[in-house]
């Protein structure tokens, strides 16, 4: 522990992908696993107050934390690796940087001052970033800013930094760059002038880079070491080799053999031990050496961009490792699936997950899916939308309720077994105003639930709006979906399960935000377990027939 709060700013200039979260999140790993008490803020250039309102296409999936905060995807890679949970002081926007500046003129702070991005808005960033440290609960806080440098975005926040490298003093806050050393096949040679010009272009705004972390394909040689801590004005022992890696996970031990914890902490004026990551390449040794396979299908909309679904697809490599499986995620675009073809498309899976999603679009694909696991008895797991969507395949198909389907699909459907919760239906903004956040969920004994999470009573975050509607519980469980899982508070269904299937479980909260390397989720964990059942059983079946 440290008498003083620490603070390391991580920028970056032009770089390819594996780039400024996860290096921060590697490097929050190994100064946790010393001993320091470490957390990450995310600091976004867009105008957007959160991502909440922005597509998947746009911008990844969007991230909940347990107070609610709708925020960017690198806070994902921030818990997963740390497995501490993060909040809304983890994420600031320009857009909430300037909403709380405005609201500060009209309520006539600033006292009748001329407000201006210098002072005002840089203070309102100072003021966020120290937020977490002057907490009391952290040594280190580790501040990534999005965008790149030399972006307009970004120049409030770089000021900033320059700003408060000065308050703090020397040995109190650090700048790590993150640049792009590019490979030229034509000449075979490494080129180090896109990261002259992008330390070039962090001075001219008064800010020197302390560290230097060059993504690259290729081993950086001693002497191009050299040549860029001498012409960027960095130690040599400060320019370290951020090189291509097989998997995100194995970023913090390579990060460890170039010795950037070190340096860090050198500059920090802090002890530096080795770090004790034994937890974290046992998980390591079990993800890359599996004694098996098996493929799930993911249904969604969104399947193009693999961002989309981050949290569900590390979800299932930490649920992999727990199960020594490699699980093969198949993404199917539910706009493609049909009646026709869901034989095709899904007979081979040994598990399918229908992922959350708002709005019309592939819903008939993803009712598809549901029926066809449903009916061949195929593990199931249906999140947020996904859960909805067997809610509204059951009505339709089992208890023949022909129409049945969501009011946010169809506001007229005869039979709305979906329906907006009561408190939603008045409110005409969409930021920021959906079930958000950590919600309390009982379950009922005797459940997969139940045996799942080995206790009654769970947490779990959510970001919806529509819900199950309870007018039907009593008609849906007689025909042989179970509610297995009730918010105490509201009534509201959690969970639904089908006793008569192999594993079939529809969760209306998001499982996925709670998975960590140290603690895989247990619904996925289980969920995969079932897969390797399935296929087991299939083996089995197979065999005997021949």
């Amino acid at each position: 522990m440290t008498t003083t709060t620490k603070y390391i700013f991580v920028t970056g200039g032009v770089t390819s992908s594996l780039g400024k979260g996860i290096i921060a999140a590697s490097l929050a790993k190994l100064l946790q696993a010393q001993g320091y008490r470490t957390t990450i803020q995310k600091l976004d250039p867009y105008i957007n107050v959160d991502p909440g309102t922005m597509n998947p296409y746009e911008h990844g999936e969007c991230y909940v934390t347990d107070d609610g905060a709708e925020t960017d995807l690198d806070l994902g890679h921030y818990e997963r690796f740390l497995n501490v949970t993060t909040s809304q002081s983890n994420n600031v926007t320009t857009g909430r940087i300037y909403q709380s500046v405005i609201e500060k003129e009209r309520r006539g702070e600033f006292l009748g001052k001329t407000v201006q991005v210098i002072p005002h808005i840089t203070d309102e960033i100072k003021h966020r970033v120290q937020i977490l440290g002057k907490s009391g609960d952290f040594d280190i806080v580790i501040t990534e800013i999005g965008g790149t440098v030399g972006d307009i975005e970004s120049l409030p926040y770089i000021e900033a930094v320059r700003q408060l490298k000065w308050d703090l003093g020397e040995h109190n806050a650090i700048v790590i760059h993150l640049t792009l050393v590019p490979y030229l096949s034509a000449a075979g040679e490494l080129k180090t002038k896109p990261t002259q010009h992008s330390v070039k272009t962090l001075m001219e705004s008064g800010v020197m880079a302390d560290i230097l972390v060059c993504r690259t394909e290729h081993e950086l040689p001693l002497d191009l070491r050299r040549k860029l801590a001498l012409f960027c004005n960095v130690r040599e022992e400060a320019v370290i080799q951020s090189i291509d890696a097989s998997t995100i996970y194995d970023v913090p031990n390579l990060m460890l053999e170039q010795g950037l914890d070190k340096v860090v902490l050198k500059k920090l004026d802090l002890q530096s031990d080795a770090p004790d990551l034994t937890q974290w390449n046992q998980f390591l040794k079990r993800h890359k050496n599996p004694k098996s396979e098996v493929t799930i299908g993911l249904i969604g909309k969104y399947v193009e961009l693999q961002d989309s679904y981050k949290s569900i697809l590390e979800s299932f490599i930490h649920a992999g490792a727990e199960n020594e499986v490699k699980v093969i995620v198949e993404p199917i675009h539910s706009e493609h699936l049909t009646i026709e073809n869901a034989s095709q498309k899904l007979a081979h899976l040994d598990g399918v997950l229908v992922a959350p999603g708002f709005g019309e679009r592939g819903i008939d694909g993803k009712i598809e899916a549901v029926k066809y696991v449903r009916e061949h008895n195929i593990p199931f797991l249906g999140i947020c939308l996904g859960m909805q969507m067997a809610v509204i395949e059951y009505a339709r198909n089992v208890l023949g309720l022909k129409n049945a389907n969501s009011t946010e699909m169809n506001p007229h459907t005869s039979d709305p077994v979906i329906d907006l919760m009561e408190s939603q239906k008045n409110i005409t903004e969409k930021g920021g105003t959906m079930r958000l956040g950590a919600w309390a969920c009982h379950l009922e004994d005797g459940s997969i639930a139940k045996e799942v999470y080995q206790k009654s009573d769970i947490m779990e975050r959510h970001r919806h709006r529509y819900e199950f509607n309870n007018a039907y519980k009593q008609q849906i469980e007689e025909a042989g979906m179970k509610a297995t899982g009730l918010n105490p508070d509201t009534g509201l269904v959690e969970i639904v399960e089908i006793p008569s299937h192999n594993w079939f479980v529809g969760v209306q909260y998001h499982p996925e935000y709670k998975s960590t390397v140290a603690n895989p989720h247990p619904l996925f964990v289980a969920f995969v377990k079932a897969a390797v059942n399935y296929k087991q059983d299939e083996n089995r079946v197979s065999m005997a027939q021949k």
